[in-house]
């Protein structure tokens, strides 16, 4: 007898199918509908900043034009580049026979990428200020929702700043009441520079002024008064280098279409997070500082009228003076700041960046330093110290110039460019000593620029960029087909590179020297620094680790970040600018280097200590500078700054993932350390010329798969390269089904697989079959503002020959108890140092020692055996 279902026929049946396939179908693309849709929700919950006001902190509103600094208690400062308009601007609430200032009624800030939002609450009211910087407008708009139990009006105070970006100045300027427009107008003598700040409901208007009686520095007016119920007013500030004519026109255009403004900026930030490499993390705050980052990096482009288009290296407030922080164009903060943008695939910055930077080069080849916004105006190249003080901006410029040729493929570029890049390296080659390395003295600083770390001769941050220039150059020469000059760097790259570790490691201190003095004996200082030449893998692996070990000390690695110099030093002072603070750049370094060299514990640390920063500052940025003693960040700071920001992006996707894209190979190579409990992670957008790919990663106890996606058209290559600790063991690699060659290259602190494959049509799917696979993770938080470290650090891991033992070298406060979460815990047998706990944690105690100081344990994992 025939099973039932045959029974309904041919038709019947194929029908059936058909249904089946056609419902199946409906599934899998309802279920990818509601991934998307949750993916969405979960950008979208990442673009939006929110906490209760810090009065205290920079809050910045900036676009390509223009920007607002203040603090979150409601006072700014307002740029159209390169003029300042005003400052202490301020709201007053008047209710009844009361005068309420604004700032002491500030309950919540919430900011996104292109707005901030302060909330005032009185007793019968609540008034929600939106500060905007339309992207490409030369002004800024500030709205006031109202909405109040009695009348209440809101006056706008501030006090005139009309001038120049230092150093050039306008010299006398001029205020007057324009009552048609209902605005301030600031103007100078010469007519050509002029701002309005107004409101289609602003009366009551208060001048500044000036007599032999008495005198005001006040401007003010009032939006009139809301009687009763909800009320929206707008505030409008507008500027022109060419006129008042030009400032109105845009005065005008902001206050008719003030939503629309609003909008396009929005959609400008959501088109940016979703065009460059997205990331889908387990971990959400780790998630929320990248996208920020991205955000907060691409916000340090600006627009000057006079010299074009680059990237400024931050922002804060200017006060009574006319700097506001570091927003000028700085060329090494360009070039740090061009591989975070590489590598998130925002290309067309890299490039305006590279050539604003080629464009002011000094014709001897010394790339810039530092342009101010109004270098135009004065004579800043001839009668300035600052546009050529450093000696780093040319090697990282041929850097730079390399890494944007390779991952974006526009050789192109780098032909147009070849006299800038030539000339650099001439440059470069001039500054040589006997012993063919880059030096500073005479030449200009490289990171150090004062301090008692000086005088040197060769810091070996600075010699280490000329010899990876080398390396750069000669692979630009092939690039475009100079294939002479090509071998030729290649052939000097080859003999300085061993050279610079000779030269430099101290086997005294079991670390690399900061630098050679003017005698060419060691200045043996370890220090963060010395981990950029290991960024560039210039570094021999064994000194490299032994630096490192060093390096994740509780002496150089705040909870916060990376001390210049040892805590312990006889040269730190934890409020020194060169010689104890904690630079989220340091710390970025550091995070890269490590990964690269595989010590993953310390580089994830330094990882997070970056990104954290971003939800406890100027919200949803990332400062300069802190103190090498205390979570705090310097007075001085710039609390928006460019290359902090980057150095989230570059440890995240260069050093975490090792993703880089090669247009010339087709390939994209990832090779990820990720934490050991991340289970599910995704990367979208990868883009190797006109080919984009999606990877997303699964992994249980015994595999790991990766699913990878295409678009475009064009042949591509994944190079993946997966770490494993030394003891699990690879079964085997299949893809789609069918066996996968692999390669196992082990190292010191870890073992990657490598695979090679093409990605093709549709989902490619790698599955990798591992037994006793293992490992430990640590999740550093920040501290309280103000409090010292606190937090446990690995300085070195190892593993016995037979892979039966793992150990952990660690250190941390006297007393304390810290946790490690296991990956696979059925592995563990036995544990010295620690308590295997039921929740699957490893639990530590640390030993008993002065207080408040940091002491040393080892924890030894003993493996079941097979």
């Amino acid at each position: 007898m025939n099973p039932p279902f045959i029974r309904v026929g041919r038709r019947g049946l194929a029908f059936r199918v058909v249904r089946a396939v056609c419902t199946l179908a409906m599934c899998l693309l309802s279920a990818r509908l509601l991934l998307a849709q949750q993916r969405n929700q979960t950008r979208e919950a990442t673009r939006e900043l929110s906490r209760a006001t810090r009065t205290w902190e920079f809050l910045p509103i900036v676009g390509r034009r223009a920007g607002l600094f203040g603090n979150e208690a409601g006072r700014f400062e307002s740029w159209v580049y390169p003029l300042k308009i005003f400052r202490d601007f301020h709201l007053t609430f008047h209710v009844g026979d009361r005068a309420l200032p604004a700032e002491s009624l500030a309950r919540t800030l919430t900011v996104r990428p292109e707005s901030a939002s302060i909330l005032y609450v009185g007793d019968s009211f609540r008034v929600r200020e939106t500060l905007c910087v339309p992207v490409n407008e030369p002004g800024a708009i500030i709205l006031l929702d109202v909405e109040t139990e009695e009348p209440l009006e809101v006056e706008a105070s501030f006090i005139g700043d009309f001038q120049l970006e230092w150093p050039a100045a306008l010299g006398g300027t001029f205020v007057t009441w324009d009552a048609k427009e209902r605005a301030v107008v600031f103007g100078e003598e010469a007519r050509k520079y002029a701002a309005l700040v107004g409101s289609p409901t602003a009366a009551d208007a208060q001048l500044s002024y000036q007599t032999n009686y008495s005198s005001s520095d006040q401007n003010s007016f009032r939006f009139g008064v809301t009687q009763k119920g909800k009320e929206t007013k707008i505030l409008v500030i507008a500027a022109s280098v060419a006129g008042r004519a030009d400032a109105e026109k845009t005065y005008q255009h902001l206050l008719s279409s003030y939503a629309n403004s609003l909008r396009e900026s929005s959609d400008y930030y959501r088109a940016y997070l979703d065009k460059t490499v997205s990331l889908e993390l387990p971990d959400s705050a780790l998630q929320q500082a990248y996208d920020w980052a991205r955000i907060s990096t691409i916000q340090g482009i600006v627009n000057n009228p006079f010299l074009g288009t680059g990237l400024v290296a931050g922002y804060r407030t200017s006060g009574v003076g006319q700097r506001p922080g570091f927003a000028w164009f700085f060329g090494r903060d360009s070039m740090w700041t061009s591989f975070a943008l590489n590598s998130e695939g925002d290309y067309s910055t890299t490039r305006a960046a590279l050539d604003f930077v080629g464009k002011y080069q000094r014709e001897d080849g010394k790339v810039p330093h530092e342009i101010s916004q109004s270098a135009s105006l004065v004579p800043w190249f001839k009668d300035y110290p600052y546009a050529y003080v450093s000696a780093d901006a040319t090697p990282l410029f041929i850097i730079a110039m390399n890494d944007y040729a390779v991952q974006s493929g526009d050789v192109a570029f780098a032909r147009d460019k070849w006299d800038n890049i030539w000339r650099a390296y001439q440059f470069m080659h001039s500054t040589y000593d006997a012993q063919g390395f880059a030096q500073n003295a005479g030449v200009g600083h490289g990171w150090v620029e004062g301090g008692p770390l000086l005088p040197v001769k060769n810091e070996y941050y600075q010699a280490g960029l000329a010899i990876e220039a080398l390396r750069a150059l000669s692979n630009l020469a092939r690039l475009v087909g100079k294939d002479d000059v090509s071998k030729q760097l290649g052939a000097e790259f080859a003999h300085s590179e061993p050279a610079l570790d000779q030269a430099f490691w101290s086997p005294e201190m079991k670390a690399y020297a900061f630098a050679l003095k003017p005698d060419n004996t060691r200045a043996d200082e370890a220090s963060v620094l010395t981990t950029v030449p290991m960024w560039f893998g210039l570094s021999d692996a064994n000194h490299a680790d032994q630096t490192i070990t060093q390096l994740a000390a509780a002496a150089h690695e705040t909870d916060w970040g990376m001390r210049i110099i040892s805590q312990q030093s006889k040269l730190y002072d934890g409020s020194g600018y060169h010689y104890g603070s904690v630079w989220p750049l340091f710390t970025g370094w550091a995070s890269v280097a490590e990964y690269r060299y595989h010590r993953a514990f310390p580089a994830y640390f330094n990882l997070r200590d970056n990104a954290l920063l971003g939800a406890d500052g100027a919200l949803g940025h990332f400062t300069e500078v802190l103190s090498g003693d205390y979570y705090q960040s310097f007075a001085t700071s710039s609390p928006h700054q460019i290359w902090s920001a980057a150095m989230v992006v570059s440890p995240i996707l260069r050093g975490m993932f090792g993703l880089q894209t090669d247009v010339e190979k087709h390939q994209i190579t990832f090779a990820p350390h990720v934490p050991a409990d991340w289970t599910s992670f995704a990367i979208r957008n990868v883009h190797v010329g006109e080919v984009g790919v999606d990877f997303r990663y699964r992994k249980t106890s015994d595999s790991v798969e990766l699913e990878t996606e295409r678009t475009g058209s064009g042949d591509c290559w994944i190079e993946f390269s997966p770490a494993f600790n030394l003891r699990t063991q690879v079964v085997s690699v299949q893809m789609n089904g069918r066996p996968l060659q692999f390669k196992i290259l082990p190292n010191s602190n870890d073992q990657h697989l490598s695979v090679r494959f093409p990605v093709n049509g549709g989902p490619n799917h790698l599955v990798i079959r591992t037994k006793n696979d293992f490992g430990l993770a640590l999740a550093n938080e920040l501290p309280p503002l103000g409090s010292a470290s606190r937090g446990l650090r690995v300085l070195s891991e190892s593993w016995n020959p037979s892979r039966t033992e793992f150990t952990l070298e660690l250190s941390g406060r006297s007393g304390s108890h810290y946790e490690l979460s296991v990956w696979n815990p059925s592995q563990i047998a036995s544990v010295e140092g620690a308590i295997l706990s039921k929740r699957g944690k490893l639990e530590i105690e640390m030993p008993q020692g002065a207080a408040d100081s940091y002491v040393q344990e080892k924890l030894v994992v003993h493996f079941v055996r097979p």
